[in-house]
């Protein structure tokens, strides 16, 4: 069992970096999977997508390539979203964009939400209406809403201790879920129904 934990904050002092952090332990520690990927846009480490992806441009190729494996490769994967303006950061709904051939298709996605406030809920709602469809990736109904996150995963005695040990143990439960999923789903993939050369694209 692998788990993709993918970083959506370009910032260099995300607090998304602690979270994701937490959760690739968290993920190992409890036995949940065997490996864990890590994939962090800090500083935005892919170019805006454009169409040259599909005619096999070769600097492309050369970047995706060994992301595409790793992709391919899980079995699920967190999705951590900070809450930038309302809005999912531009990095990772370009993320979105590069997966077409079946990387992240039919594989259950768990939603984290980022908020330095107590705000949190449209990240959540973006990411279940419009980035799923081409890359066929399934968030499960659960998700993590991590509100007041500087108060919250902190190593030291700088945690709000009621929240710390609300999402410490609500974190675990959505981790316990997604691997559930993972595990179903492998059998939907398995059965070959999945795939057809006619419909690449959802509609």
């Amino acid at each position: 069992m692998k788990i993709t934990v993918i970083n959506g904050s370009s910032r260099e002092q995300a607090q998304s970096l602690k979270v994701a952090a937490f959760i690739e332990t968290m993920l190992l520690e409890k036995g949940l999977c065997d490996s864990v990927y890590r994939f962090d846009l800090t500083d935005n480490p892919l170019p805006l997508w454009d169409e040259s992806i599909w005619s096999g441009n070769e600097d492309w190729q050369k970047l995706l390539a060994p992301i595409s494996e790793e992709l391919s490769s899980s079995d699920g994967f967190v999705v951590i979203a900070p809450e930038w303006h309302g809005m999912v950061p531009s990095g990772l709904k370009n993320f979105f964009l590069m997966w077409g051939k079946g990387e992240l298709a039919h594989k259950p996605a768990l939603i984290v939400s980022v908020s330095s406030g107590d705000g949190g809920a449209y990240p959540v709602a973006e990411l279940r209406m419009s980035s799923y469809k081409n890359n066929r990736i399934c968030y499960i109904p659960e998700q993590l809403i991590l509100r007041n996150v500087e108060t919250i995963l902190n190593d030291g005695t700088e945690n709000n201790p009621d929240a710390d040990a609300y999402f410490r143990v609500r974190i675990e439960y959505a981790l316990k879920i997604l691997r559930e999923y993972a595990v179903a789903l492998q059998a939907v993939r398995a059965s070959g129904v999945t795939y057809d050369e006619r419909f690449k694209n959802g509609m």
